[in-house]
């Protein structure tokens, strides 16, 4: 494609999304580590002439605290779902009206008038999906669809078990376990989750969040895990199968999103209308491996997601459990029940 084409197609697509300015110069995307497809991110700079630096954050609370600081020179980033409605509150996003842009057509309806960003006038769908645990069931060959296996471990898996190094989805399996709600100011029952994660932490051997190559490299049987990941390390280690367990599971959905600060919002905009694009989305999904709630992208998704135990959960398997932020009272309790069980 010519430089002047380049230029046009790019004019034409800001007209449609409300910008006036030529798309060129940069775009700086702020993303989880390991979940942006590098073809993607060269389609579109090929599309718009655009270059894209990309950085990467480990957890949802290290990316909102960098962005708390200001003037990180970022432009997009990829919140969790209880995240974007947080950003909002706090003036970080910028009302960007993705419902107004040209390709907001292609967003799966039940995705639309969500919780955290209703009719979507800040983000859209990125990817979304469950978070529960991978197995290795040639080590392993029980029941493995219950906690227990986190927090009860059999012998064969003691001293081999990875957790997430993230609060919110340990102390949530703990309140699964004990059979207690979430987002819980029970002083009590949080005293009791606390003692049941001690005592399990005695058998765990890392809090990571390098899932795939801790199961990958053999480091551990057993890791809490995403189920794309789960999918991705299934691909290297063919004996891993991903937990449904009884006592319920976290279901979240990540977004794109644009900062209220962004020093390159055109271009910001730009990406918001080309990731709802079905081809794109199906870009990001057969890399990352999760669904993304873009209608028409299962038509460019490898044939293997489309079936995969991973992603299609079974007709026995719990509703996934989509955690709402907790009132503030309750986040300070949880951060002393975690720095407890990190000394």
């Amino acid at each position: 494609m010519t430089t002047t084409l380049k230029a046009l197609t790019a004019a034409t697509a800001l007209a449609l999304v409300g910008g006036a300015a030529l798309a060129e110069g940069e775009l700086n995307i702020y993303n989880w580590g390991n979940y942006t497809n590098p073809e993607m991110i060269e389609k579109f700079e090929e599309e718009y002439d655009v270059t894209v630096n990309l950085d990467s954050y480990d957890s949802n609370e290290t990316m909102l605290a960098k962005v708390q600081a200001g003037n990180t020179g970022y432009d997009v980033v990829m919140p969790g779902d209880y995240m974007v409605k947080v950003m909002i509150g706090e003036g970080l996003l910028a009302e960007v009206k993705p419902n107004e842009m040209e390709n907001f057509e292609n967003v799966d309806p039940k995705w639309v008038d969500v919780w955290w960003d209703e009719g979507r006038n800040y983000s859209i769908p990125y990817q979304w999906g469950t978070t529960a645990f991978t197995v290795d069931t040639a080590v392993y060959d029980g029941d493995i669809n219950t906690l227990a296996l986190l927090f009860d471990p059999p012998e064969v898996l003691q001293g081999r078990i990875n957790m997430l190094n993230d609060m919110n989805d340990v102390i949530n399996a703990g309140l699964r376990y004990l059979g207690y709600g979430r987002c819980n100011g029970n002083e009590e029952e949080m005293r009791e989750v606390l003692e049941l994660l001690l005592a399990a932490k005695e058998h765990w051997r890392t809090m990571d969040y390098s899932t795939i190559e801790k199961l990958t490299s053999g480091d551990v049987d057993l890791s809490q895990n995403w189920n794309g990941a789960a999918m991705r390390a299934r691909m290297q280690r063919p004996t891993l199968q991903y937990a449904y367990p009884k006592e319920g599971f976290t279901g979240w959905m990540d977004n794109v999103a644009v900062l209220a600060d962004a020093p390159n919002m055109e271009n910001a905009k730009l990406f918001i209308n080309f990731m709802m694009d079905p081809e794109n989305a199906a870009m990001t999904s057969n890399f990352a491996r999760y669904a993304n709630g873009i209608l028409g992208s299962e038509e460019f998704m490898d044939e293997e997601m489309l079936t995969a135990p991973e992603i299609v959960m079974p007709d026995d398997a719990p509703a996934p459990d989509f955690v709402q932020p907790c009132p503030q009272e309750v986040v300070d309790l949880y951060n002393k029940v975690w720095t407890r069980l990190k000394q």
